[in-house]
């Protein structure tokens, strides 16, 4: 009697126009591209290739396997200690449910790869043409530090589907053919695909978003962005806190009688929206709690480093001095942060018990987590610098869990403080160096409609990048590239003029 087999098992690879890379073919393609050198960036991809764990996350799947052959380091935990980019990570532009239900769109994947610290260039077909498309294809093949992926419709290949993602792994200049790494390996092999095909498979349209599908090339950054502050969608009113900075400040700037740059802050801090610093975070260290002496890795070590000189040159401008100015003489109603919120112990504990959850393997909410104690460890690394550290132990139901957070500091004398009450303690990046950092990231055109000329040379002076240290530099570009993205996305313009200046 014979079974029913429910669903698929792989699909027969159309051939031609493909040939399949494990072929006798594909394999004599392969060992003549290696010999021509157009094979350099198959090594790092095929290293981290994997399958989509959904039938709709190609561009998931293809954008994180990218970013792990570039060693872009997420900032964040994967699972247990280890930081790693996986689909369920890249939820910045789209929620994930709606990814799994109708997939993604070609400009949101190269919003996901700007929020991941990438260095993107994105063409839609309609603005590019085969050459130019050529061209980059060769360029990654010749090289391991960039990757390209083609965002195509199925058909043009003679397969089955519609629209797919994937990395191109290599070139065959002889052939004009590239190597496909199609990472729904359920379905295809890797296979290698004449140019053309997969040029016009590029010039399909998107009916979601009325624009031809595309190609986006993806670079490691210099150093990583985003190593102290960032910005976060997370919060479900991150749409209009980015509209609040973007389009409602230049209003109210414009609006307002503003004569000096004391006013100018009112102006814009008493209207700064409850929730604000949910929308800009600091980026912590956070590791488990470790027993005897604290001791921390080389790599720790560069990083806490980088942080503390981020956040020193951060506070040496001229900005940071007004606004801590207007912080210690405004009214508390006037501040963006009040009362006890901003207190180290506060800050501490929340950090410790989303740390636990992060260690746990858990991404949902934090609610379930209480942080019993925090406890400021100080001590003085082997060259003999100061480094400070946050204990909290944490606890979730009848289990408790050590929390280490890594604490970037300026200045200030070496002491310990044990406490779970609200003693404040401001060695880490408060609020006025939030403010100023968010400041600095917004675009120039802020602050065009203040009208008193000499004031707006000022501003200019005191906003101005160029007169900013290098890494204070590079952040502060970070987050005006993320803000400007983030509205974009949240004005449904993402798939729109890839090409145009990020500001």
């Amino acid at each position: 009697m014979a079974m029913a087999m429910a669903g698929l098992y792989r699909r027969l690879l159309p051939s031609p126009p493909a040939v399949d890379f494990a072929s006798s073919q594909g394999k004599q393609l392969f060992l003549e591209a290696v010999q021509n050198g157009t094979m350099e960036s198959f090594y790092r991809l095929v290293s981290y290739f994997q399958t989509q764990s959904e039938p709709a996350f190609c561009g998931l799947a293809s954008l994180s396997m990218v970013l792990n052959a570039l060693a872009i380091d997420p900032g964040r935990k994967w699972k247990g200690p280890w930081r790693w980019f996986d689909e369920s990570m890249l939820d910045c532009c789209e929620p994930l449910d709606k990814i799994k239900a109708r997939g993604i769109s070609f400009g949101k994947l190269v919003c996901l790869a700007h929020c991941a610290g990438a260095k993107v260039e994105a063409f839609h077909a309609s603005h590019s043409s085969i050459d130019h498309f050529r061209k980059y294809v060769m360029k990654c093949s010749t090289s391991d530090d960039c990757h390209v992926i083609s965002s195509y419709h199925r058909e043009a290949l003679k397969q089955t589907g519609t629209g797919h993602f994937s990395p191109i792994g290599g070139y065959h200049a002889g052939k004009d053919m590239a190597l496909i790494l199609d990472v729904a390996r359920f379905k295809y092999p890797p296979h290698w695909i004449p140019l053309t095909h997969l040029w016009e498979g590029m010039n399909y349209v998107d009916e979601s978003t009325g624009k031809t599908r595309g190609f986006m090339l993806i670079s490691r950054p210099h150093r990583e962005p985003g190593m102290l502050y960032t910005l976060s969608c997370k919060h479900e009113s991150w749409n209009s806190i980015a509209k609040f900075l973007i389009d409602d400040i230049p209003f109210l700037l414009t609006s307002e009688d503003v004569k000096d740059i004391c006013k100018v802050l009112s102006v814009i801090v008493t209207s700064l929206p409850s929730n604000f610093e949910e929308f800009i975070k600091w980026v912590a260290e956070i590791r488990r709690g470790e027993d005897g002496s604290p001791s921390l890795s080389v790599e720790e070590k560069a990083r806490l480093s980088v942080k503390e000189e981020i956040l020193k040159q951060v506070q040496r401008t001229g900005l940071f001095k007004h606004v801590a100015s207007f912080l210690s003489h405004s009214c508390s109603g006037h501040t963006p942060t009040s009362g006890d919120r901003d207190t180290f112990p506060v800050i501490a504990a929340s950090v410790c018990c989303q740390g636990a959850e992060i260690l746990g393997g858990k991404i949902s909410s934090s609610a379930e987590y209480c942080c019993r104690e925090t406890c400021m460890k100080c001590w003085k690394a082997e060259d003999d610098k100061p480094i400070r550290m946050v204990c909290g132990t944490v606890v979730n139901g009848n289990t408790e869990q050590g929390v280490d957070v890594l604490i970037p500091s300026s200045c200030g004398k070496l002491s310990c403080t044990c406490s779970s009450t609200t003693k404040s303690i401001r060695k880490h990046p408060a609020s006025t160096d939030v403010l100023t950092v968010l400041l600095l990231s917004l675009p120039t055109s802020t602050w065009a409609g203040i009208a008193d000329e000499k004031l707006l040379s000022e501003i200019h002076d005191l906003v101005s990048i160029e007169n900013l240290p290098a890494l204070l530099q590079e952040e502060v570009l970070h987050l005006r590239r993320q803000l400007h993205i983030l509205k974009r996305c949240q004005e449904g313009k993402v798939d729109e003029d890839l090409g145009v200046p990020l500001f």
